[in-house]
């Protein structure tokens, strides 16, 4: 079972009131928040990259350790070929990415490969 505790580091996130911090729990992606739909941790209004731990955000959530960050998706599409595997295509400086999404295309949700 979750415990879910009130903690005010640097300011508390997000600033609804009701906001509860987990030091455990997974998080849920994609979630959505003021508006927005997220596939990987994010950096509003905090100092570090939180998640929702609910689908639609609820006041539940957490600071994302490094197993926390959204995951590539393979196979994914992107323009007109379907990649298996990070790539550099579309990349001005030629560093692999990947899309969090099977298609780039639509959704245009990605992050840098490690």
């Amino acid at each position: 079972m979750l415990q879910y505790v009130r903690i005010c580091i640097y300011e508390c996130l997000p600033q609804d009131e009701g906001s509860l911090f987990s030091l455990d729990g997974k998080c849920i992606f994609p979630f959505q928040y003021k508006g927005g739909i997220f596939y990987d941790c994010i950096k509003f209004k905090a100092k570090h990259k939180w998640c929702s731990l609910t689908k639609m955000y609820q006041g539940r959530w957490k600071y994302c350790s490094e197993e926390d960050f959204g995951n590539c998706v393979f196979p994914f599409w992107y323009r007109r070929l379907i990649y298996r595997e990070c790539t550099e295509d579309g990349d001005a400086f030629g560093r692999k990415w990947c899309s969090l999404t099977q298609n780039y295309n639509k959704d245009k949700v990605w992050k840098y490969c490690d």
